[in-house]
């Protein structure tokens, strides 16, 4: 091999290295950025969210407002299951800048307590990852829902319910935030239900993770059980 040639091969294999050390250097800041950083941001958000809503709240006369508007937040979840200190403010809309700031409410799907389905979707890893282990729920774990007047606590199914308490489905399938959870979107509701979405697998969109709950009795007023009802606690 000669010299010339022999260089060239050498110059292209130090090319080629210091391309792949650049793409991987891309690579890791990307991924520092998607679990990390944006973890970070969300969270701080959430912070001035909550202390947003409970600032509003304080007031006599606090109300969920009647029309709301995209990354407005209106009510907090709270999941005992998934720690006795998890509380995340609920948004309005499920776009990219409303789930960047926390779980989202299916816009035109029920509020609280409502008869029909109150869907709320979620980051499974970034953006705060607030809906991560929601793998973990159980059926009869209670989801809180609380709001500027009220508490609301839903159970979650079980596997052989008419509802499903947990389901894998594409994220085509719009069904289970129908107004009864796999109905038709122009049907009847059956009751008051609560679904959660996020990604499924993890670090992957290809499908998503739902998790159904059903409400259970009348709402509390947050004015005579200011903390909460014993579901809170997971009761």
């Amino acid at each position: 091999m000669s010299r010339t040639r022999a260089d060239a091969l050498r110059t292209a294999a130090r090319g080629t290295g210091q391309l792949l050390l650049t793409v991987g250097y891309v690579l890791l800041l990307f991924v520092v950025h998607e679990l990390w950083v944006t973890d970070l941001l969300s969270n701080a958000r959430q912070d001035e969210l909550t202390a947003e809503l409970r600032e509003e709240w304080s007031a006599p006369t606090a109300a969920v407002p009647a029309e709301l508007q995209g990354g407005e937040a209106f009510a907090m979840l709270h999941i005992p299951r998934l720690g006795a200190d998890y509380a995340r403010a609920v948004v309005e809309g499920t776009g990219t800048e409303e789930l960047e700031q926390g779980p989202g409410h299916y816009t035109g799907t029920a509020m609280p307590g409502e008869l029909g389905n109150f869907a709320v979707a979620g980051h499974r890893v970034g953006r705060g990852s607030p809906f991560l282990e929601i793998d973990e729920l159980r059926q009869g774990d209670p989801v809180v829902v609380e709001t500027a007047g009220s508490w609301f606590v839903y159970r979650v199914l079980g596997p052989a319910e008419q509802v499903p308490g947990q389901q894998v489905v594409s994220p085509s399938d719009v069904s289970v935030i129908a107004p009864t959870p796999n109905g038709a979107a122009d049907g009847p509701p059956t009751g008051a239900y609560l679904t959660l979405t996020t990604c499924h697998p993890e670090y992957s969109a290809r499908q998503r993770l739902v998790v159904h709950a059903v409400l259970d009795g009348p709402p509390l007023s947050r004015a005579e059980s200011p903390d909460g009802p014993p579901a809170l606690r997971g009761v």
